[in-house]
């Protein structure tokens, strides 16, 4: 059985294991998504569920939503929705995503129609979790280093953002709020505000984390145990490259870098020299790259769930087979030289 753990103080409990869907509408058909999702809800036991109003990825204008909608299908046939915690975000702004709503921001009327866009789409009345798909002002994320001020930028202030949430959350469409590919000031000023004018508390922060991009431990992982913000971490195989299936330059057929050039966060030189030799560790100790990279993540205190994503189903079980894999400390030993000889390759 998955273990649970608590979503901060919601009282919602989340498995340890989160079925991410961003595939579900462009490498995944719907009955493939309605596959993956009997499998690892009602055959695995994994109670959580996460989705965008972006997906599938790459976004496009005329895909947008069909993720949601492969999942609203799902949730129709089967006919239970409370045993499920669902989560899905709103974007932030951004020109390449205008065809949103004019251009998306974080404002009220924004986030109102976001939610109800979305709510119909998954058919149902609520979400369990809402995120803040990226911040709405401009500050370094999605792989970007260095923070680069804009005096008088064009942000919504946070608490509007809050109290807008907390409308959502009155209303009875959303239980608990979280924040994604956000920063530490990000993370601690949304706290801050939230708990100076009694708006509701951001209960976890979706950020990337995988054996390639650790730069969570940087500000970000003390904030998570002090402050009960876990991470719910994405791309924890670095876009399939922790698969080992790039390596010696292989590109299979169907694969997401294969198909899509846009995607290079993980495959600089860097970090193909990281994941051959996180490769090679994982042989010597009898294990696979996928149990490896997954088991790190899952295993760290600071993580709520860890967010996986399959194109197929023999993926989707070897992910989920992971979750209770305890690496030794041989294994996580070689894990930190590694990473101290190439530290956060792919950030």
């Amino acid at each position: 059985m998955i273990d649970k753990r608590p979503l901060a103080k919601t009282g919602i409990d989340v498995t340890s294991i989160c079925l991410g869907t961003m595939t579900w509408g462009e490498q995944n058909t719907e009955a493939e998504a309605h596959e993956q999702l009997t499998y690892a809800c009602d055959e695995r036991g994994i109670n959580f569920i996460d989705t965008a109003e972006l997906y599938p990825v790459p976004p496009k204008a005329d895909t947008q939503g069909r993720t949601e909608q492969y999942i609203g299908s799902w949730l129709n046939q089967r006919g239970r929705r409370d045993d499920l915690v669902i989560a899905t975000k709103a974007c932030g702004p951004g020109e390449w995503v205008n065809y949103f709503r004019g251009g998306p921001r974080h404002t009220k009327a924004h986030l109102e129609a976001a939610i109800d866009a979305s709510l119909a789409r998954l058919q149902t009345d609520y979400v369990d979790l809402y995120q803040l798909h990226w911040p709405d002002r401009p500050t370094n994320f999605f792989g970007r280093l260095g923070y680069t001020h804009v005096d008088g930028a064009d942000e919504t202030p946070i608490d509007e953002i809050l109290t807008a949430l907390e409308g959502l959350v009155v209303s009875g469409k959303v239980r608990a709020i979280g924040l994604s590919n956000e920063t530490p000031w990000g993370v601690m000023t949304f706290l801050e505000v939230a708990r100076r004018e009694g708006l509701p508390v951001v209960a976890s922060i979706q950020n990337p984390y995988s054996l390639l991009n650790r730069t969570f431990e940087i500000g970000l992982s003390e904030i998570a145990h002090r402050e009960s913000v876990g991470l719910l971490a994405y791309s924890p195989l670095a876009f399939g490259v922790l698969s080992g299936k790039y390596l010696g330059g292989k590109r299979p057929d169907g694969a997401r870098l294969t198909l899509f050039d846009r995607f290079s966060r993980y495959s600089n030189p860097e970090a193909t020299r990281a994941t051959e030799a996180y490769a090679a560790l994982a042989a010597e100790q009898g294990l696979s790259l996928t149990e490896m990279a997954l088991a790190f993540v899952t295993s760290r205190p600071f993580v709520t769930s860890n967010i996986i994503g399959a194109t197929s189903m023999a993926q989707l079980k070897e992910n989920i087979d992971t979750h209770d894999l305890r690496l030794s400390d041989a294994v996580l030993d070689g894990i930190e030289a590694i990473h101290v000889s190439q530290p956060n390759p792919s950030p």
